[in-house]
Parts: structure tokens; sequence; C-alpha cells
């Protein structure tokens, strides 16, 4: 009883200490103006299940928060919350009121309250990226990564440390399903790495007559078949500052994979040779295949006459079928991306003035078309001056995140974005981090952000004992 009885003391000494150090708001000065916060958390939407919004205030020496019954006071301007009073604070309500005072060159100041909307529309729990240096036309130290967006715990699903340092492509569920994924590695002896129940397949997707191996791809409803094209990709790096990298293809067509027969099903009209194809997406009902495509033009010197439509056509799972009649869509602007929510009623996709790698076009943004009425909205409280694409949907089709630079115009973070029963899309807000600066300090993009309603099963020693496998062929 004794040790415990000084062990308490000591607690207690120490915490009393540590109050002491911090200090507390006095003779406050009211202002009408925001707080300087990052990342932009004021007057967002987020799900009840989010993890906490950690948030640094500016320039502070000291800062005092207050959000519903929380409060924080904190010495510097890092503002992290406790995960057990966070969690209590989401679910006792739907609108948090948020009041922050700071001390800044010796005068404490409250500045103009912000609200946090929750609402009960879950997040799924997972997002995978790819986390990729912001390289103008080169690739390196590559890793494939799954976050679990209730908390900060983050796995590892392919490394370059396990892979002789190769490319590898972005990690993409079907349906949202952990149990079903894929991504690429590439290089010699690489191959897709297809995830069925956490077996793990090692695949070579491509036959004589295609003119690449697959690139982008999409699962269907069913799972058995993929919609995937081949492009032949050529960077090429300008001298404009505004500019510095364009990415185009020479060749692009579409095929659809059988992953139970290892068979390819073709079709004329997407593979046509005056045409390029890309980007294909199954509808969530698997009776259209969506894509953009536009006519070739002489490249490079035509790159900026690059203008994709987006179109779709027929198919039919039962079969295993293409359809014979190519419908145009859209286009008012060149597209890129489409996604289609998985309750059939919306399409997000991304647009520029030219071209299909909009990442390094400023002036991408998102719209999402209303599939019932063809109406669009260019998504106004969502899009920044910068890049904003990379896109795709939660399985209750209530959140969409996206890659965004808006921060500096050079790193991609994701951004989630709430979208209410009736399409509304509300201001979006940055994935959290534990650490409220961690986004100051990493230097890698979080390239092409997807959703998953659970952990995905495997990881990167087991995608590198997958690749020591042969590659089942595709005929």
């Amino acid at each position: 009883m004794k040790t415990i009885y000084i062990y308490t003391t000591l607690t207690l000494a120490l915490l009393m200490l540590l109050t002491a150090c911090t200090p507390t708001p006095h003779d406050v000065v009211q202002s009408a103006l925001e707080a300087e916060i990052y990342p932009d958390y004021k007057d967002v939407t987020i799900p009840v299940n989010i993890a906490p919004l950690n948030f640094v205030v500016r320039g502070a020496e000291a800062v005092e928060v207050k959000a519903g019954g929380v409060t924080i006071n904190s010495k510097g301007g890092n503002v992290e919350f406790c995960m057990s009073e966070w969690r209590e604070l989401l679910e006792e309500n739907d609108s948090i009121e948020v009041e922050v005072t700071a001390l800044k060159n010796g005068q404490w100041t409250s500045y103009k309250k912000f609200n946090w909307y929750v609402v009960g529309d879950s997040i799924d729990s997972y997002l995978t990226y790819r986390l990729i240096e912001p390289g103008y036309s080169i690739w390196n130290r590559l890793q494939i990564k799954q976050r679990c967006v209730e908390n900060f715990d983050e796995y590892a699903l392919a490394d370059y440390n396990l892979q002789e340092n190769r490319c590898m492509n972005c990690h993409t569920p079907g349906n949202q399903n952990p149990q079903l994924s894929m991504l690429y590695v590439r290089g010699e002896g690489g191959g897709a790495i297809l995830n069925q129940n956490g077996r793990l397949r090692k695949l070579n997707i491509k036959t004589p007559d295609m003119v690449q191996t697959s690139t982008y791809f999409q699962f269907a409803p069913s799972g058995r078949y993929i919609v995937f094209s081949c492009n032949v990709v050529v960077p090429a790096v300008q001298a404009s500052a505004q500019k510095r990298l364009e990415v185009y293809d020479t060749e692009s067509d579409i095929y659809v994979a059988d992953l139970e027969k290892n068979i390819i099903i073709r079709s004329e009209l997407l593979s046509d040779t005056a045409q390029l194809e890309t980007f294909p997406t199954f509808s969530p009902d698997g009776k259209y295949i969506y894509y953009c495509s536009s006519p070739k033009v002489e490249l490079p010197q035509d790159y900026r006459n690059l203008q994709y439509a987006l179109v779709r056509i027929p198919f039919d799972e039962a079969t295993g079928t293409i359809g014979t009649q190519v419908d145009t869509l859209f286009t008012e602007r060149s597209v890129c991306h489409p996604r289609v929510s998985p309750d059939g009623e919306r399409l997000l996709f991304s647009v520029q003035d030219y071209g299909t790698f909009p990442i390094w076009h400023k002036e991408a943004d998102l719209w999402m078309m209303n599939l019932k009425t063809s109406e669009i909205d260019k998504l106004q409280a969502v899009n920044s001056d910068m890049s904003d694409t990379y896109h795709s949907w939660s399985s209750n089709s209530r959140w969409f995140v996206f890659a965004s630079k808006r921060d500096d115009g050079l790193y991609g973070k994701p951004y989630y974005c709430y979208v209410d029963k009736n399409g509304k899309a509300h201001k979006p807000f940055c994935l959290p981090q534990k650490n409220p600066t961690f986004y100051d300090n990493f230097l890698k993009s979080f390239n092409a952000p997807e959703m998953a309603k659970g952990r995905i099963p495997f990881n990167a020693v087991d995608v590198a004992n997958a690749m020591k496998l042969p590659a089942e062929k595709f005929e």
C-alpha cells in the first residue's frame, strides 16, 4: 500500500507541475477574425466514426480550445484530443461549437467560433493510398499503405524495400470490399497481385495484340470481371514553371478480363485505332462500362488538343459480352476518372482544359453528374484553385475521398467530402493525423485514395512472396 501511495502522490505532483507550466487565458481580447488553424477544419461536416480532428493554431505560444464539453489547454499551438473524449463528443452531439483562444506575442485572443457538423452516415473505416514523391518525371521509394480512419493505425500493403524499388501502382478494392482487391507491381517479373479473400494470385494481364499491359482498372459488381485500359504513357517535362510536367497517351485501348476463366473479352469499339480510350469503370449494376475517349491528334505538338469525352457502352455480366452502341454523355471539358456512386445515382469525374493527367493541371476540378437528370454540379464548395482529382466513393454513397494539392500546389493530400441525401456536397476536410503538424513535414503525396469497409487481409511481405509465384497468363 505504501508503494501505491507514493506512486499516486508522485503522479499528482507531476500533473500539477505540467498544469502549472501550461498558461491559461487571462485579459482576453475578443476578435471577429477566424483563428489561423491547420488543417482547415472550420465549419466542416464529419462522420460520427472519424479520428480526432487534431489541428495546430499557427504562431500560438499557448492555446485553449473548447469543443462541446471538452476543454484542451496546450503549451504551443498543437491541439490534440483524447480518443475516448473525442468518441464521446461525436456520439453525443450533431453540432459541436469550437472556440479557440490563443496566446500570441503575450496577448490572449479569443477568435470567431466555428462548428463541426456530425452526421450519422459513417465513413468506410479504411483508406488505402500510394505514397509517392512528387517528382516531375520519376518515381522512387513507393509505398502502398492502408489506414484505419477511425484512429491513426497504418499498415503497409506494399513497400519498395521488398520490391527492389520497383514502380507499384495503386491498390483498388472491388466495391469497397477488403476481401477483393488488386494492385500492380511493375518491371521485369512483375504482375497484377489479385486478392480474393486473402489469397493472392499473380496475373499477367496482357496478350500479344495489346499495346501494353493492364494500366487502369475497376472491378465489376460480381467481382468476376475487371475492365481495364492498356496505355502507352509518355511523360514530357516542360520549361514552363506553371506546368512542369505533361503526361499523355500515344496509344490506349480498353478490354475486359474474366478472372475465373483467365480470358480477355474484346470489342472493336473499345480499341478503335483512331481513338484513345482510357479510365474505364463499371456501373454498380454491371450494365454499363463508363470510360473516357478522345480522337487521336499529332503528338507531342498537338497535346493541348487532346479532349476526352465521357462515354459509356453496355455490358452484360451474365454472358460477359460488350454492347454495340457507344453513348456520349459529356463533352464540355476534357474528362478523367469517372466513378459512379454505389447507389447508381451520381457520377463523379475530373475535368481539365485538355489531356488525361489532371494531377499536374492546376485547373483540374471535380464535377458530379446526376445520372437520372444529366444535371452537372460543378461542386464549388469542394474544389480549390489547385488540382482536385483521383477520387473514390464510400460504400454508402454519402462520402467521397479525393487527392487535393490545395495547400501548396505540390503535395497531394486526401480530403473527404460529405454528399447528403439531396445530393448537396459539403465543405471537405483533410484526413486527420495524430500530430497536427504531420503534413508540414511529410515529403510524399497521397496518391489515388480508395475506401474499404474493413482491413485488407494481406501485407507487404505477402505481396513480396506473391511476386515469386509464376504469373497466370490470359488468352
